[in-house]
């Protein structure tokens, strides 16, 4: 099986090119120009992991290759803004720090700090946690806390002497607090603090669903914030959150597959769906969560079903050719002007189901990288 993901693997990065990687279906299919975003970071974040464990060098060469055509010698990256405060864009930043580790070369350097200037003042809400993108004013989405966190960890570890972890761990604690249904155990997709968007709720300000990625998103950010976090209290924190967040997901695990479906708690509404991307973050939390002593030992074999439930269901071979399939391209809510992304149930269905976006095929390697570390 393991030589079938190789071979996978392979083929996407023999494939692509940093203008047109094959695995960035949203580029493809509207036609966008090349920008550093979070679908080709997730892509490179999972390939530095799985070079970090195997120390292949086609991988590094490949991500050093694919980097270099974003950040010029003088640390810009082409594509990016800091204005446009976006999530999202920082989420590729986190590569660099590796990079720079790997190569020393000094370009990497300044587009980390540059990348950190957009940490340093994009908008909060009132209670403190960013607000998922310039363009969702007030509002916080589950999957921000992946794009952002991990690389604010590790920053102000190297760079920033640690005096901004109680901000990084306090608005993950947040979010626990404002998007956590005790009665289902489950997280809501998103929050809007105003209460006034037509898909929040009038009194919690809540989304409506469950969304299986953002809940991906949520927990491998909080593995990973966890890996650079150099505190021990505030690393006990994310334990607890992580533990109860996952003890609660698996009473919504699907049977057959050990896989979780695109609305969580609503598995035999039709037309849901195991998804992929989902299902591998979760896999993948709970396999470096184990590794990180996060969770208990007996969690590794949860993890492990999960990740060959998806690869037995969804890693398929047709002409000579793997692809892996079930993975939703996208999901959102609003914003104003887009009265159809109005988080009901229909709306999540109704977003293409597509094959081999690195949105599912990161989370597969990141959680392959975990599987080969035993």
């Amino acid at each position: 099986m393991y030589k079938t993901i190789d071979k996978f693997i392979d083929r996407l990065i023999t494939e692509s090119t940093p203008e047109l990687p094959i695995w960035n279906i949203e580029n493809i299919k509207w036609k966008k120009e090349p920008r550093w975003n979070y679908i080709d970071g997730c892509m490179m974040t999972s390939l530095l992991s799985l070079y970090e464990f195997t120390k292949e060098e086609k991988y590094l060469d490949f991500v050093i290759e694919f980097v270099d055509y974003y950040v010029d010698e003088s640390g810009n990256i082409k594509g990016y803004d800091k204005e446009h405060y976006s999530t999202d864009d920082v989420s590729e930043s986190r590569i660099l720090f590796d990079l720079y580790k790997y190569t020393n070369n000094e370009k990497y350097l300044k587009a980390i700090h540059l990348s950190y200037e957009q940490v340093k003042s994009h908008p909060r809400t009132s209670a403190g946690n960013y607000w998922h993108k310039k363009i969702y004013p007030n509002q916080v989405w589950l999957d921000g806390i992946y794009m952002m966190q991990p690389f604010y960890t590790r920053y102000e570890t190297m760079f920033n002497n640690k005096i901004n972890y109680d901000d990084i761990v306090g608005q993950i604690k947040l979010v626990r607090n404002i998007m956590f249904d005790e009665n289902k155990g489950l997280y809501y997709h998103a929050y809007d603090e105003t209460k006034s968007m037509f898909w929040a709720n009038k009194e919690t300000g809540l989304s409506k669903h469950f969304w299986l990625r953002a809940i991906g998103w949520y927990l491998a950010g909080i593995v990973d914030v966890y890996e650079h976090l150099e505190d021990e209290i505030l690393r006990k924190d994310l334990t607890k959150i992580l533990t109860e967040a996952i003890t609660n997901l698996l009473k919504y695990q699907d049977e057959t597959t050990k896989m979780f479906y695109q609305i969580v708690d609503l598995k035999d509404r039709e037309p849901n769906y195991v998804e992929t991307s989902g299902s591998l973050l979760i896999s993948y939390a709970i396999l470096k969560g184990v590794r990180q002593n996060m969770l208990d030992e007996n969690y590794k074999n949860i993890g492990l079903e999960i990740f060959n439930g998806v690869v037995e269901n969804k890693l398929t071979e047709i002409d000579g050719k793997l692809n892996l399939t079930g993975i939703c391209l996208v999901a959102g809510l609003g914003p104003e002007n887009n009265l159809r992304r109005d988080g009901s149930f229909e709306y999540y269905m109704s977003e293409p189901i597509v094959e081999n976006d690195a949105k599912g095929v990161g989370p597969l390697i990141l959680a392959y990288s975990e599987v080969l570390r035993g």
